[in-house]
C-alpha cells in the first residue's frame, strides 16, 4: 500500500497559493487602488474659497504671503480652493505633509501644473476629505498657509 498523503499535501498547497495570488492580483489590488465614489457636491462644490498670493510675498519682510493665511471650507459646499498669484514672482502651493487626494492626486501645484504659478496665474485644488492641510511655497518656504475642510452638518 502506497501513501500519497505527502504528494496530495504539496498539490493542495500549490493550488492554495495560486488561488491566493490570483485573488490578490485580480481582486484585492484593483479594489484597493480604485478611486472612491463620492457625491457630486464633493467633486464639484457650489462655492470656491479664494486665496491670494500677496504682492511682494517672496520677501520675508513683507508680512503677508497667502491671504488669508488660514482658510476653512465645508465638505460638499466649499471644499475647492483657488489660489491667485497677484505677485510679480512665480510661487507654488506645496503640501507640508505629503497629502495625496484619492481623486485629485498630489496637493502640489508644481506636480499639477508642471511649473510654478506664474504672475496673474491661478491654481485650484478640490479636497475630497475632511482634514487640515498645511502648505508652503517651495522656492519661498517662509510663505506658509493652511486649509481646513470640516464636515457638513446641514
Amino acid at each position: 500500500m502506497v501513501n500519497h498523503a505527502g504528494g496530495i499535501s504539496v498539490i493542495a498547497f500549490v493550488v492554495a497559493v495560486a488561488i491566493s495570488m490570483g485573488y490578490y492580483q485580480f481582486v484585492y489590488i484593483p479594489e484597493a487602488n480604485a478611486k472612491p465614489t463620492l457625491p457630486e457636491a464633493v467633486l464639484n462644490p457650489a462655492e470656491e474659497l479664494k486665496v491670494n498670493i500677496a504682492e511682494g510675498a517672496s520677501l520675508p519682510t513683507n508680512g503677508q504671503f497667502f491671504v488669508p493665511k488660514e482658510t476653512r471650507g465645508t465638505i460638499g459646499v466649499s471644499n475647492k480652493v483657488v489660489w491667485t498669484n497677484t505677485d510679480v514672482t512665480g510661487h507654488t502651493v506645496t503640501t507640508d505633509n505629503g497629502y495625496v487626494d484619492k481623486i485629485n492626486g498630489d496637493f502640489d501645484s508644481i506636480k499639477q501644473l508642471g511649473s510654478v504659478i506664474p504672475p496673474g496665474g491661478t491654481f485650484d485644488f478640490t479636497f475630497t476629505e475632511v482634514g487640515e492641510y498645511p502648505y508652503h511655497c517651495e522656492p519661498h518656504p517662509h510663505m506658509q498657509g493652511s486649509v481646513e475642510i470640516v464636515e457638513n452638518f446641514a
